[in-house]
């Protein structure tokens, strides 16, 4: 149980980091997109700002005049005139990326062919690599004209990569929210199995120890009733069958609960081994038909022709079948009929068991091979158990190799299918 449990441990933190993994790829690729679409825009701007500043206007004649140092035509002294042409400017570059759907701070600065810088942006930052993106603008037309020089606006968008996050965050931050839920949820369930496990192991321990000390006092009893049996006359010996049999089906449950749980907690308990088990299947059904006459039940059998060659613990497997039979006697009504069919097909022994009891629901049809669970018995009452006799069935046929199926329906009665692999002799 523990190797398993570092498996799932194992599996549960690959898996995690393994999509972990796949959504940073996933972000990787929706940045190389974004960066893809903002370059585009960022295009489509460039060369609307190009033309604008291509033509005399308000704006261009302002930024000459700042570049000229000219002072002649505004009653401002050349500092006031580049600040103001430093601001016009940055509001029409901010108009212009915005009909492109740009929405991130940026700054610039005017330079020549020489790197003399003209003026900048109030918010101009040296540039950072990997931090801001540079964009130049070759102007053409008015302003390089009028200055006799080659002019270049550079843009540079500011901490670009914060930005560019900020476009994917319908990506990114339902996939990181989605990832801590299936991390919490998967968590919970892994402690809430375990501790599931743990209660059910110390409830078994438990039981378990319980049963083992409860054998001593019915041996006790046992011994003390066959004395008292011998020794009582005629009056008490209906007392004296009454606790002997109540001590021998005490006894039948305790063996009952330690063998169930030693099938749970050990697959070397059972032993499989090659032989014929028709010979064991006709005992059986001989034993309990000499049973049914003494109870008025109508049992009959019919073995196929042939040997039943297969893989099977003797003492297990009767004890299942006879739970079968047993439990077939216990739901019965008025005019009880049991049936036991065996017969071979496609390399597997069948082994059906049919009765005309209450018959069991379809909800309950799902639980019924669960331990402790019991089939509501309605009107009849003389019906007692713990719920173990066909779980200890299941867990039986399913270290026999075997399928168990069932068939049933309220107030028509029940059919139980043991399907065994055949051996080649």
């Amino acid at each position: 149980m523990l190797n398993f449990r570092k498996i799932y441990i194992i599996v549960f933190v690959i898996s995690v980091i393994g999509l972990a993994v796949v959504q940073y790829q996933y972000l990787k690729i929706g940045l190389n997109l974004a960066k893809v679409q903002f370059n585009a825009k960022v295009g489509d701007a460039m060369q609307t700002i190009q033309k604008d500043l291509s033509n005399r206007n308000e704006l261009t004649f302002l930024i000459e005049q700042a570049i000229t140092k000219n002072d002649s035509y505004f009653a401002l002294s050349v500092d006031s005139i580049q600040d103001a042409s430093s601001h016009f400017l940055n509001d029409f570059l901010v108009d212009r990326f915005l009909q492109q759907g740009i929405k991130t701070d940026f700054s610039y600065r005017l330079v020549k062919n020489d790197s003399t810088v003209y003026f900048t942006s109030p918010n101009y930052i040296k540039k950072e690599e990997d931090k801001q993106l540079e964009y130049p603008i070759v102007l053409k037309g008015y302003l390089p004209e009028q200055v006799d020089e080659r002019l270049i606006l550079q843009v540079q968008f500011e901490d670009i990569n914060r930005y560019f996050l900020s476009q994917l965050n319908g990506l990114t931050i339902p996939s990181l929210i989605f990832i801590i839920a299936i991390i919490v949820v998967i968590v919970w369930v892994l402690r809430s199995f375990y501790w599931q496990k743990n209660v059910i192991t110390t409830t078994n321990t438990f039981i378990n120890n319980l049963t083992h000390e409860l054998k001593t006092p019915v041996f006790s009893i046992g011994l003390a009733t066959k004395l008292l049996d011998e020794k009582s006359d005629e009056n008490l010996k209906p007392i004296v069958k009454i606790i002997k049999d109540q001590n021998d089906k005490l006894k039948t449950h305790i063996e009952k609960v330690l063998d169930l749980a030693g099938l749970e907690n050990s697959k070397y308990l059972i032993t499989l081994k090659e032989g014929d088990f028709k010979p064991k299947l006709r005992a059986i059904c001989d034993s309990f038909q000499e049973l049914s006459v003494l109870e008025e039940v109508d049992f009959s059998y019919d073995l196929q022709e042939g040997s039943y060659f297969i893989l099977f613990d003797s003492s297990h497997l009767e004890n299942a079948i006879n739970n079968i039979l047993d439990n077939a006697k216990k739901y019965a009504v008025e005019n009880p009929k049991i049936r036991l069919q065996a017969f071979k097909e496609q390399q597997s022994l069948h082994i059906e068991i049919k009765d005309n009891g209450i018959g069991i629901g379809k909800e309950e049809q799902k639980k019924i091979f669960k331990k402790y669970f019991r089939v509501s018995t309605g009107d009849i009452h003389n019906v007692k158990g713990y719920g173990l006799g066909l779980s200890y069935v299941k867990e039986v046929i399913r270290l026999h190799k075997g399928r168990i199926e069932l068939n049933s329906e309220v107030g028509i009665g029940t059919s139980i299918i043991i399907k065994l692999p055949i051996k080649k002799k």
